[in-house]
């Protein structure tokens, strides 16, 4: 992945966190611990987003088109 160099502001007590975890080598630097920290947001961020948008289906019409694709499908299923 290609990097790019950005500047920030940060709040000086999450900037002192970070800073210890750095002294305690969770992260090798202050910019591997923020990137860390950017990439898991934005992947809660696109869970968050599927399931605000499954919310929004009918649990009923999605029940009835599982069934009719089922009902279509099971004449061609083998014999066990």
């Amino acid at each position: 992945m290609a990097t790019a160099k950005v500047t920030i502001s940060i709040d000086r007590a999450f900037l002192s966190k970070i800073d210890e975890l750095v002294n305690q080598k969770i992260f090798p630097n202050r910019s591997k611990a923020i990137q860390t920290a950017v990439e898991e947001k934005l992947k809660r961020f696109e869970k968050s987003r599927l399931a605000i948008e499954c919310a929004k289906l009918n649990p009923n019409d999605e029940q009835a088109l599982a069934e009719e694709g089922l009902a279509m499908e099971i004449d061609e299923w083998p014999e066990y």
